[in-house]
């Protein structure tokens, strides 16, 4: 089982009336929320955390998780309201307007946080929730339990940097969580955001440093880079029509950790030592297969195994 803990909320996603009026719809959504979505329909059994509040969006997206096979049991349910996300689209490209303030999800403390079952083989962390407070002590705090209990972690920084309200308590935080993971997943822009200027193979060396012994590089049309102490592989993006990318980076999270489960490589030691390369090929071309086909959906809609051919 992988656990992901992080944001649950809804995107509010640009739409026309039948009268022509620019107008929104609530989809559910979040980064985490999306990657364990995703983590399901592959075939990989999930449960996810968060702060799940019981307003009416809250039981849309608990509605969507049971919908999909993912257990909810260990989120923390408060009546603050859910987070809203306006979602703006520039040639298919997301930017996003995020409504947080005294959300269900951003005040979790890590007196809401939960026990980590004994089945959890991994804990996925990202998005938002890990630049928000005081949620996203909590979060550092989880990392550091599934990491001392001999648990993977995988995060996904997901920077977006006007969320960002101290730079460097943040940088600190994040610093603190990259010593306690395993894999992490940044974009190409994430990490000359974290990192400087350099050509990416420095900056994911400079990275690997903090802690993490898989990086994963995604570079949108490029596709996506891995290091790692072998070195580096490459697996080309997938030539599709895009319709937007909400959701494409989730699903490339997902897609790596099913595939690594599938090999049974989701250990923290064979991690350690160094995994194969073709292992880690194949969970890297499967996440990049998975979010091939969501980036031709409206929405984050991921797919199932069975549509992946």
């Amino acid at each position: 089982m992988i656990l992901c803990a992080g944001e649950a909320l809804i995107d509010m996603l640009p739409r026309q009336t039948e009268a022509h009026e620019a107008a929104f719809a609530p989809y559910p959504g979040g980064s985490v929320f999306n990657t364990a979505v995703a983590l399901s329909r592959l075939g990989t059994r999930t449960e996810f955390f968060s702060g799940l509040s019981t307003d009416l969006f809250g039981e849309r997206l608990e509605g969507v998780l049971m919908a999909n096979g993912v257990g909810s049991a260990l989120a923390h349910r408060s009546a603050r309201p859910t987070t809203l996300a306006f979602v703006t689209l520039t040639d298919g490209h997301a930017s996003y307007a995020f409504y947080d303030e005294n959300t269900a999800g951003r005040m979790l403390t890590e007196a809401d946080l939960p026990a980590i079952p004994e089945t959890a083989k991994a804990c996925f962390f990202g998005g938002i929730s890990l630049a928000v407070e005081p949620c996203a002590d909590a979060y550092a705090a989880l990392i550091t339990r599934a990491d001392d209990l001999g648990r993977v972690v995988m995060i996904d920084p997901n920077i977006r940097p006007g969320f960002i309200a101290d730079e460097t308590r943040f940088r600190a935080r994040l610093d603190l969580m990259l010593a306690h993971t395993d894999i992490i997943k940044a974009s190409d822009e994430d990490l000359r955001w974290l990192l400087g200027d350099e050509p990416l193979p420095i900056l994911a060396e400079q990275l690997r440093a903090k802690g993490p012994k898989i990086v994963l590089v995604t570079q949108g049309a490029a596709g996506v880079t891995g290091f790692h102490a072998g070195g580096d592989i490459h697996v080309p993006a997938q030539a599709v029509s895009v319709v937007d990318t909400v959701g494409a980076g989730d699903t490339f999270n997902a897609g790596v950790l099913a595939g690594l489960e599938d090999a049974a490589a989701l250990d923290k030691s064979m991690i350690a030592k160094g995994l194969p390369e073709d292992v880690l090929r194949a969970a890297m071309t499967l996440g990049v297969q998975a979010s091939a086909i969501t980036v031709t959906r409206a929405g984050a809609n991921p797919p199932r195994r069975d549509e992946l051919g």
